[in-house]
């Protein structure tokens, strides 16, 4: 795609016409397209993704300032996490229909109807940032606070963050040992489009959990689940309630 063109129903979506249109072309490009385009492509969505990361979090804090009056800093951290991991933002790309815009390269493009969570994610945050260059803060803001009002409106302290495993991992070990568990990547396999990459967490040394997934993140995450259930295995062992 040229410019902007075919983009009319995504700016709709973002409530924003842009006035820059190679931001938001750069934010739908995928570092395999601009490797195998270099001629003609504006660059690669990854230094968007850096600044929509810091913008998405001072939002989402601020949101969360807003709706939790009475919540503390540990409780609204939490949920801060719960609503901009991998897995929603993911589902709100999903939402924004952002696969179909991608600029991919030829072995992303074979799986544009099953694109992974985690390119997803990012093609996200970078589209946040181009908004945020383009039209500001309070576009962004308006563009979250649509996205996000329904899950915003139902936190709860009590299930929110069952799939944060690494969350629930760290509160343990600071608890117990007054320090954080050491994720280790172990390596990765597969093609730069499908790779496969395996985290090992540590305790106090000790080698907890292997995981792995599509993503470092993803495999951090299984590596800290494979983690608490073999904790929560020995407190029960032992007759303990600590998880």
């Amino acid at each position: 795609m040229s410019e902007i063109q075919g983009f009319e129903n995504l700016q709709l979506r973002l409530g924003h016409t842009f006035k820059d249109a190679s931001l938001l072309q750069t934010a739908l490009t995928h570092r395999s397209y601009h490797f195998e385009n270099r001629t003609k492509s504006t660059g690669h969505f990854e230094r968007l993704e850096f600044l929509g990361d810091a913008v998405l979090g001072l939002i989402v804090s601020e949101m969360l300032m807003a709706a939790k009056p009475a919540a503390d800093e540990g409780a609204m951290s939490k949920w801060r996490a719960s609503l901009v991991n991998e897995s929603v933002l993911s589902e709100i790309a999903k939402n924004l229909d952002l696969g179909r815009y991608l600029n991919l390269g030829r072995g992303e493009g074979e799986q544009r109807g099953n694109l992974r969570p985690r390119l997803l994610a990012s093609a996200f945050e970078a589209v946040l940032a181009a908004l945020y260059i383009d039209g500001g803060f309070e576009k962004v803001k308006a563009l979250l606070q649509l996205e996000l009002e329904s899950r915003l409106k139902n936190l709860s302290s009590d299930n929110e963050f069952e799939s944060d495993f690494k969350t629930r991992l760290q509160e343990w070990t600071q608890k117990r040992y007054r320090n954080v568990p050491e994720y280790v990547l172990q390596g990765s396999e597969g093609p730069e489009h499908a790779k496969t990459f395996r985290c090992e967490v540590l305790i106090e040394g000790q080698s907890m959990g292997l995981g792995s997934g599509n993503s470092r993140k993803t495999a951090e995450q299984d590596a800290a689940r494979l983690a608490l259930a073999k904790v929560t295995q020995a407190a029960s062992t032992a007759g303990e309630n600590e998880i």
